[in-house]
């Protein structure tokens, strides 16, 4: 499959694509707000950053202990009940005077069920498209994503000047309702992909049968670790630029916009196969340059072109999947998308008080360094791990 007209000719790809569009919406529009409140609150960009991602901190609970599910849940029913739930919770971080402490248990609950939603939304798109469709469905998803995301924090940043944070976050409430929507009426009723009960114990015995593999687990590393130290500098956006914090957020999600076109649509496949580590490279190095406080505009543009290193992802996914059983899909994709969003979680967290240690600038060029130094580290033992196994097979022979 490499067209996008066959992509949407496939039934159930457009009801999943503007569900997604729409969450991903209420999550660009009611982070902003909640982080910009947050910050107006209290002036710390710890916890400022942390109410924009601290949800993804939990992911790493559900990962652990709900992502069984994934595979053993209907995918309509599931993935309509988990946007009820983020509109209810996100309706109720719009009640004014809330304390601090419940405001982070909401969103706490919020990345707990949210964990489940990566694996059944992804394992769905698996299931629905033809085997070589998956590439090219998760990029238009990712373009989508990047188009929202300007759009949604452009949006954000003026509906919380013209209105209220509070009144934003109820905007992005009702987004989450109408994605709800969205996936009762579009989505056809389908059978779970595994057979049994989801359990605690049975997730636990697929993650350590999917990090048994060596090539799997350098591909979750390479996946998880450096996205999420260069979504820390990302999180300090609104503590670096407090009244230019959407438009560096809009660049970012522009840059991957770019990123995810290139490697989804334009590049052939033995050229892209062999960027991943570029890929990565570029995700970071930009953003070196922000200890030097540049001006606004080339902070942005630094931004725009950091994160066409996201493209990196599509090809890594697509290596996941060449190794992964397909009754396990779900399971790993979620596994992916977990972990991924613990890691962004926690490098928020890290460059928040890195931040409150130095400066925003300073914190974002650590964050940089490190995601470099990551993945440089990563290609080393892949290379590694591809020679032992080279002399191996010459000795066998």
């Amino acid at each position: 499959m490499r067209s996008y007209q066959a992509l949407f000719r496939t039934r159930e790809f457009t009801p999943l694509f503007l569900s997604s569009a729409l969450q991903v919406a209420a999550v660009t529009i009611g982070g902003l707000a909640l982080g910009t409140s947050v910050y107006e609150a209290t002036g710390s960009p710890l916890l400022s950053a942390l109410s924009m991602f601290g949800p993804s901190l939990v992911q790493v609970v559900g990962a652990t202990t709900l992502l069984s599910a994934a595979d053993r849940l209907p995918p309509r029913t599931t993935l309509t009940g988990l946007a009820v739930v983020c509109a209810a919770s996100t309706a109720i971080l719009a009640l004014p005077g809330l304390p601090l402490w419940t405001v982070f248990a909401v969103i706490a609950a919020q990345g707990l069920v949210a964990s489940l939603g990566g694996g059944v939304r992804w394992g769905l798109l698996n299931e629905i498209l033809p085997k070589d469709g998956y590439l090219l469905g998760r990029s238009v998803f990712n373009m989508l994503h990047g188009l929202t995301q300007v759009a949604g924090y452009a949006t954000g940043g003026a509906l919380v000047v013209w209105l209220s944070p509070a009144m934003t976050l109820l905007v992005a409430a009702g987004l989450y309702t109408a994605a709800a929507l969205c996936t009762a009426l579009g989505l056809t009723r389908r059978a779970p992909r595994a057979s049994g009960r989801p359990s605690v114990a049975e997730t636990w015995r697929t993650n350590a049968r999917l990090w048994s593999s060596a090539p799997r687990r350098r591909l979750y590393l390479g996946l998880w670790i450096p996205n999420g130290l260069v979504v820390g500098c990302e999180s300090l956006f609104v503590a670096y630029a407090p009244d230019r914090a959407g438009l560096l957020f809009a660049c970012a999600a522009l840059g991957m916009l770019i990123g995810d076109v290139t490697v989804g649509r334009l590049l052939p496949p033995a050229t892209r196969d062999r960027l991943a580590t570029p890929l990565l490279l570029l995700l970071a190095t930009p953003y070196l340059l922000i200890a030097l406080h540049p001006p606004t505009p080339v902070a942005a543009a630094c931004a725009a072109l950091a994160s066409i290193g996201f493209g990196a992802s599509l090809i890594q996914q697509q290596r996941l999947l060449a190794h992964t059983p397909p009754e396990l899909t779900g399971h790993a994709l979620g596994l992916h998308s977990a972990g991924m969003l613990t890691m962004q979680g926690a490098g928020a967290a890290l460059a928040g008080g890195t931040a409150q240690l130095t400066s925003p600038g300073v914190a974002m060029a650590a964050m940089a360094g490190a995601s470099a130094a990551v993945t440089v580290g990563l290609w080393a033992a892949g290379r590694k791990g591809e020679d032992a196994r080279a002399a191996s097979t010459a000795d066998a022979s």
